[in-house]
């Protein structure tokens, strides 16, 4: 049973040794248990265990250590290892206990201290030359197994060796950029040798990326994600009391190249090439440059064109571009190991850069004489090399071919005085820049200039004088300068001054704006008082000033309006209709009058565009209709006065309907039309009518009559029965005019009239209250069938007949009487 459980189980009843095993035990639990013998007769008393068994495996002590190995000796120390037994006896270890045993001696002595669990222990304070064996034993719980077996006998002196060194690498290494290597050996020596790593001797450090890992026996320099820093002469030195040996491998650290070093050079730019140039990359990626990649773009599109790929110069020329397209440039460098990233240029547009020079601007004459002038010019852009020599010709006016004024080269004076000219003749200069690109286009012609001495001012206008003015200018006119100082007059200044000022304005800035002889000041204030004065000009400059005698008074000088028909408005104006009527009119008077028009005394049409120019006046109607006829007037109005003219205008058109379209007499054949001339004749004489008919039952109209002058007609041979419509349209020299046509359809039969009276009535019998009638037909029927007789009586002397009866038949029979 449990300890904590009262009840017993049975576990067996066959058994019949005396020793019995109890399966199904709960490990960690405590039972009692309890036997009895049994024979034929019964079962005797149980006897029970005294105390309770906890169950749980056997405990034993552990099994013997394991591989124990001298791993160093020195004159007065072994340092020893060992492993673990296979069976720790079912607990812990607790510790190891190693001991010694001096040859020579019986017993072995405990060397280690207290709970000692490592399996490495140095054995100290031996003495140099004694010879000793070691074993070690395991505790556990229970107590200390047994000792290992001993090592062999071991003599405390120091051990000498010099190092070796077995390398796994070779004298060259080459890793690409980002991927890991490293360099391991194998080493040996006594004493322990020292490992030292140096790169281009420099000691090696551990860090992140660079890792060095060294056993007894081994040694290794391990990095991860090289870079290109990490290229080098790698040296491993292993080095103890009794020497040293080294180790070398050259690691390169390889990569694609750095991009090319800018900025992309243009060189020489043209319209349809570039040549361009660039450093090679800062680092070639530990490769050499095998060759460089030149792509161009045009900037409008998204698409690199490769241009080569073969080229090894840090130079390229740029071919098949477009005139006035911008292009952008890049490279990359190319080694064994990979593409660089680019180097874009800055945009460029394709076009010569280096040209000839442009064109001077005109130059200017000046100091002309009668054989010579100097020429003087500006500058031109120089096309992008120096401007070298200016290349001037001459020419006369007349001629057409061009000479140069020198052989001799011109430079740097932008001025030249040409010589050898003939008098009186009259000459053009012009002149060209040279650069080492060529001769540029020449210099637009200079103005002409007579070949002889230089002239004087000229004297003075003759009799300057105010001619006409309104309220903001004023006339002048005067007469030519009686010496031109040998030079043409160019023209003319003329200056204001208001009265009571100091200073004289210009009406105009150059004499050119006034070769006349007169001139509008324009500008003026009304109501002021103003001087004029007036001064020639030539090619020597300007002369005194002639003066008007008396001050100006700026305002309107009135007269009265005045009108100049044109012909249009001479006489009656006639326009067929969708025609245009023009009306117009010269207008004089000062000031301007004011312009009007009006017709039949009111507001001329919408449609009607009026035109009012400072000289006369036009009115205009396009597509004129017939309602557009009428008086038109015109009037111009201004502080001196007015004046009205006034014109009939007739729209010819063609006429309007006519009017009162009646039928009568109609018969079984024909009946009679007659109709009104219409209210509007459209300006022109009817010249005829049209009369139409058309049977209700047809959808067609016929003419019956295209060619009458008559307002009526007889409609002949129509068919008796039918029913017919009319119309009638008037016609004049501009077209047919509208219908107007009868609202109710006409029957073709002929009138019907009442019957004539019957003949030879009289009584052929009386009795007291009846008579008895008989009488004839009547001799006419009125152009129907008789369909019966009305009888009437009448009381003598009574007013009124009182109707009796209508009958079919020539008699009657008159009752109740």
């Amino acid at each position: 049973r449990e300890s904590d459980h009262r009840a017993w189980t049975p576990v067996t009843y066959t058994v019949t040794r005396q020793n019995a095993t109890v399966q199904g035990l709960i490990q960690g639990k405590a039972y009692f248990f309890r036997i009895a013998a049994e024979n034929i007769i019964g079962m005797g008393p149980f006897t029970e265990t005294t105390k309770e068994i906890l169950i749980r495996d056997p405990i034993t002590v552990p099994d013997r250590p394991e591989d124990l190995e001298v791993k160093a000796v020195t004159k007065n120390s072994v340092t020893l290892t060992w492993n673990p037994p296979k069976y720790n006896g079912g607990s812990d270890i607790t510790m190891y206990v190693l001991e010694s045993r001096l040859i020579g001696k019986d017993k072995f002595h405990k060397v280690t201290k207290e709970k000692m669990l490592d399996r490495k222990f140095t054995v100290e304070g031996l003495k140099e030359g004694d010879t000793y064996e070691f074993r070690v034993s395991a505790c556990n719980i229970v107590g200390q197994g047994k000792p290992s077996f001993c090592t062999k006998p071991i003599t405390c002196k120091d051990e000498i060796a010099p190092p070796t060194l077995d390398l796994d690498f070779r004298d060259k290494l080459i890793v690409r950029v980002g991927e890991a290597f490293s360099l391991t050996g194998r080493y040996s020596g006594k004493p322990a040798p020292k490992v030292t790593w140096l790169k281009d001797d420099i000691v090696v450090k551990e860090d992140d990326r660079i890792k060095i890992q060294t056993t007894p026996a081994t040694l290794c320099l391990g990095i991860v994600k090289s870079v290109r820093e990490d290229t080098g002469r790698y040296c491993v030195t292993v080095e103890n009391s009794t020497g040293s040996r080294k180790g070398f491998c050259q690691v390169h650290v390889v990569d694609r190249p750095s991009p090319p070093v800018g900025p992309v050079i243009f060189d020489e730019v043209f319209k349809d090439h570039m040549v361009v140039s660039w450093k090679p990359p800062l680092d070639d990626g530990g490769s050499e440059i095998t060759n460089y990649i030149i792509e161009k773009k045009d900037t409008h599109k998204d698409l690199w064109m490769p241009v080569t790929s073969a080229t090894v110069k840090t130079t390229c020329k740029i071919p098949k571009l477009l005139e006035g397209r911008e292009y952008q440039i890049r490279i990359y460098a190319e080694n064994l190991y990979g593409i660089s990233d680019p180097l874009i240029s800055d945009e460029m547009k394709a076009k010569d850069r280096f040209r000839v020079p442009d064109a001077p601007e005109q130059p200017i004459i000046k100091d002309v004489t009668k054989d010579s002038a100097v020429v003087v010019w500006n500058k031109p852009y120089d096309g992008g090399k120096p401007i070298t020599n200016y290349i001037v010709e001459k020419k006369e006016t007349m001629a057409t071919r061009w000479v140069k004024a020198t052989k001799d080269p011109i430079f740097p004076g932008t001025k030249f005085k040409v010589p050898d000219l003939l008098e009186g003749c009259q000459y053009e200069f012009r002149v060209s820049a040279e650069n080492e690109i060529g001769v540029g286009d020449p210099s637009p012609p200079s103005k002409p200039i007579f070949a002889r001495d230089p002239i004087a001012k000229p004297s003075p206008p003759v009799n300057p004088e105010a001619v006409d003015k309104t309220k903001n200018s004023v006339d002048l006119s005067w007469q030519p300068p009686r010496h031109d100082g040998n030079g043409k007059i160019i023209g003319y200044l003329v200056e204001f001054q208001k009265v009571g000022d100091e200073e004289w304005k210009q009406a105009n800035l150059t004499a050119d704006s006034c070769p006349e002889t007169n001139y509008r000041v324009t500008g003026l204030t009304e109501g002021l008082t103003y001087k004029f004065r007036v001064k020639a000009v030539n090619a020597a400059g300007e002369s005194d000033p002639a003066h008007v005698p008396d001050p100006v008074e700026v305002k309107d000088r009135l007269e009265p309006p005045e009108l100049i028909l044109d012909a249009n408005m001479a006489r009656e104006q006639h326009v067929k209709a969708g025609d245009t009527l023009r009306l117009s009119a010269v207008i004089k008077g000062v000031p301007f009058p004011k312009v009007t028009w009006k017709k039949e005394d009111h507001e001329v049409s919408p449609k009607a565009d009026i035109e009012v120019t400072g000289v006369g006046s036009k009115l205009e109607i396009r597509n004129t209709v017939h309602e557009d006829g009428g008086m038109y007037s015109l009037t111009v109005e201004n502080p001196a006065g007015s004046k009205t003219v006034s014109v009939k205008v007739v729209v010819l058109d063609k006429p309007g309907p006519p009017r009162n379209l009646n039928i009568s007499d109609v018969r079984s054949d024909s009946c009679y039309i007659t109709w009104m001339e219409p209210e509007d004749d459209g300006g022109s004489v009817i010249t005829n009518y049209v009369v139409e008919r058309k049977d209700v039952a047809s959808a067609q109209w016929v003419a019956i009559s295209s060619s009458s002058k008559k307002r009526s007609h007889m409609a002949k041979y129509l068919m008796e029965g039918t029913q017919y419509l009319f119309r009638v349209a008037a016609e004049n020299q501009y077209g047919r005019g509208p219908y107007v046509e009868t609202l109710k359809p006409i029957k073709a039969i002929d009138p019907l009239h009442p019957p004539g009276p019957p003949k030879n009535l009289h009584h052929v019998d009386v009795d007291k209250t009846e008579v008895s009638l008989v009488w004839n037909r009547p001799d006419r029927d009125g152009g129907a069938e008789i369909t019966g007789y009305l009888v009437e009586y009448q009381e003598d002397g009574a007013d009124e007949w009182t109707k009796f009866q209508t009958v079919p038949m020539l008699d009657c029979v008159v009752t109740g009487l």
